[in-house]
């Protein structure tokens, strides 16, 4: 028997509740569809548990340096078992909340299992089959475990099951010296831990200038983070202390002991047991689902949203990506993906704030560019809060005057970089923020003078 719907939302990550509740406001009859937790990645094992965590680390890290404030504090000790307490309590209130919202949704029926297709418009789950004339698939990603020799003879975590240590490791190997493994390389630092972070780039995060990558290392290794780049020769095994990694063929020490290993090498979609091939829906050899501007996939009445479609791994993105497919459905609304501008943070402390195209994409642009760049210890706010490290950088096009981007590595740059994202979006000139008349003693303050003192690129 084959159950009718007028739509199906596959996952329940940050699009699809949204889209649901705007299906369900319409007045269709919709079956939602969720394998495990509520809320997908962001709300369980990603943004809200793990920078709830950075801030557990972070009053960790600001009591230590409390004496240098004039603030006596005898003894610093972390209580891991309640900072995981903490974290849960955060997280799982929101999946509860995002639960309790879908549960209460009128025309909605909430399906606990796995959904897989077997037709263009049909999908069984759990025995039944549902069958509707819009599907929507927002399944997300998971971590991504890479081909390393001995892998398979070591236990290992991964940013999800990381969720669930209540205890502090004596000495943590990260391997990726990327977002996610940067920013529980510093939290495990500040909670104690010796922590050493294996990259086989010449630099951490190498998708970023040579200058952000060089100040978060210094960031990440003034705090005592071990690093080691170059690492051509990973491998691991298991040691007396835990586990070792190969990290040189050559520069010594060659290998890392460890007593736990963390993988942060990016991510996976989770379309290899959805049954893709069954609808006619087609993927790139990544395994993520193409779709067009409109996220609309090959097959007519199938969407994907969020990180499993490729066109952006962030929250906000896969928000952005219910928002345009609810205004070309609903609202009359051509809204696109290229409308959006390239934004996202490394929540790191201090944080990276990064929004348009690098210094490095500039100058291959072929455009006539101009760059400003003013360090965090020029920053009045900075120094009063003694956080002085880091530097904002705008990029600017002489011919337009329009900003191409910018980062702000510092005190608030994940909040601060905001001024000059929504100009660009209102593709205003870059003096409209020059000239214009910032709180003082903020840290957005600096940028108007950051872009009074442009330069041509070198």
């Amino acid at each position: 028997m084959t159950e009718q719907f007028d739509a199906i939302v596959i996952g329940t990550g940050q699009a699809g509740p949204p889209l649901a509740s705007r299906l369900s406001q319409e007045g269709l009859k919709i079956a939602v569809i969720e394998r495990k937790l509520i809320g997908g990645t962001c709300v369980n094992v990603g943004c809200i548990p793990t920078k709830t965590l950075v801030g557990s680390a972070k009053v960790a890290y600001t009591a230590r340096q409390a004496q240098e404030f004039g603030v006596v504090v005898n003894g610093v000790t972390v209580d891991m078992a309640q900072v995981k307490k903490r974290k849960d309590s955060i997280a799982g209130a929101s999946n509860a909340g995002v639960t309790s919202w879908l549960e209460g949704m009128d025309g909605v029926t909430l399906i606990h299992g796995h959904a897989r297709f077997v037709g263009p418009k049909r999908v069984q789950v759990n025995g039944d089959t549902l069958e509707a004339d819009k599907i929507f698939i927002d399944v997300g990603g998971r971590a991504r475990i890479p081909d390393i020799a001995g892998l398979d003879e070591v236990e290992y975590l991964t940013n999800s099951n990381m969720m669930g240590v209540d205890f502090l490791p004596q000495h943590l190997i990260i391997i990726g010296g990327s977002y996610i493994g940067l920013e529980f390389a510093q939290m495990y630092r500040r909670f104690g831990a010796e922590v050493t972070v294996v990259e086989m780039s010449d630099r951490l995060i190498p998708r970023e200038d040579e200058d952000v990558s060089d100040s978060v290392r210094e960031i990440l290794e003034g705090e005592g983070v071990n690093v080691r780049l170059n690492a051509e020769c990973v491998a691991v095994s298991r040691s007396s202390e835990g586990v070792r990694v190969g990290v040189s063929c050559d520069e010594e020490p060659k290998e890392v002991y460890g007593t736990h290993l963390l993988l942060a090498v990016g991510r996976v979609p989770n379309t290899n047991d959805l049954g893709l091939d069954d609808a006619g829906i087609e993927s790139d050899e990544r395994g993520q689902i193409l779709v067009d501007d409109f996220l609309r996939t090959n097959e007519p009445g199938v969407w994907a949203m969020g990180e499993v479609n490729g066109r952006g791994a962030f929250t906000h993105t896969s928000y952005n990506d219910y928002e345009i497919v609810a205004a070309n459905l609903f609202d009359d609304d051509p809204r696109r993906v290229t409308d959006r501008i390239l934004c996202y943070g490394l929540f790191i402390d201090p944080p990276l704030g990064r929004v348009g195209i690098t210094e490095r994409e500039a100058k291959a642009s072929g455009r006539n560019v101009l760059i400003g760049k003013r360090m965090m210890t020029q920053v009045g706010r900075a120094r009063e809060f003694g956080e002085t490290r880091g530097f904002m950088k705008v990029l600017v096009d002489a011919d337009s005057e329009e900003i191409l981007g910018a980062v702000i590595l510092g005190l608030n740059g994940d909040e601060a970089i905001h001024c000059i994202l929504d100009v660009m979006y209102a593709k205003k000139p870059y003096t409209v923020i020059s000239r214009a008349v910032h709180i003082h003693p903020t840290v957005a303050e600096l940028i108007p003078t950051v872009l009074q003192d442009l330069q041509a690129i070198g």
